[in-house]
């Protein structure tokens, strides 16, 4: 089965020129050119991920983001010129899947396109593959099916990183893992020092399913090696 891609961009020849390019690898392409029109086609479809300029008008793409996540955790893949380190690191802070500056070639942007998709329906290595569908530690429950979390009785919706970081804690639990270890699970690449990706995540993570994220209970850091789950 094609994947379905919406892909906001508000430059319309960038617009076509992607979106011919993609329908020719097989995936089906829904376009928007601002954020209110993405807001509706997400409303009326489903899609397997979200192709996301920054700079639209009427709603911008770090707000569009932010509202997308409070909701969902369709993998979302940023293509913007803004390709500062702070808009990476914004982006990824939002709950963005992964960045790409512009200009970029579309062999990349395909390949990208892949691995986010893969990244977000594969499975953990087979020794970590839990056998039901919650797992449970201490006052967390995760939610395989319906990715989310539950945190002193509240439920708590994660991007499809964070819930990919908390599973991996989650079933390896007092389990220490490097940084270089939680980028090859969950980003399937070389690490080349990405210590702001892994930084940017947990962040996030702890501020959503801690009691004090300036105090973690949960997810420990392990200084000089990298972090775990449990005490």
């Amino acid at each position: 089965m094609s994947n379905v891609i919406l892909l906001v961009e508000d430059d319309r020849e960038i617009s076509q020129l992607v979106t011919s390019h993609l329908k020719q690898e097989n995936f089906i392409v829904y376009r928007a050119f601002d954020g209110e029109e993405a807001l509706t086609l997400l409303e009326k479809n489903e899609v397997d991920i979200i192709l996301l300029d920054l700079m639209l008008p009427k709603i911008s793409g770090m707000e569009l983001l932010k509202r997308i996540r409070a909701t969902s955790v369709i993998p979302v893949l940023i293509i913007s010129a803004k390709g500062s380190d702070i808009d990476k690191v914004l982006g990824l802070g939002f709950g963005a899947d992964d960045y790409m500056s512009k200009p970029f070639s579309m062999i990349e942007l395909t390949a990208r396109v892949q691995a986010v998709i893969r990244r977000a329906t594969q499975s953990l290595p087979s020794e970590s593959v839990p056998t039901s569908n919650t797992l449970q530690y201490k006052e967390l429950s995760l939610d395989l099916t319906t990715f989310s979390v539950q945190v002193r009785d509240k439920t708590i919706q994660l991007t499809s990183k964070e819930f990919q970081i908390l599973k991996l804690f989650m079933t390896n639990q007092n389990r220490v893992f490097t940084k270089e270890q939680i980028y090859h699970f969950i980003w399937e690449d070389d690490y080349f020092g990405n210590e702001n990706v892994i930084n940017v995540h947990i962040r996030r993570l702890r501020e959503k399913i801690e009691a004090d994220p300036s105090n973690p209970q949960n997810i420990r850091t392990i200084w000089g090696i990298g972090y775990k789950l449990g005490e």
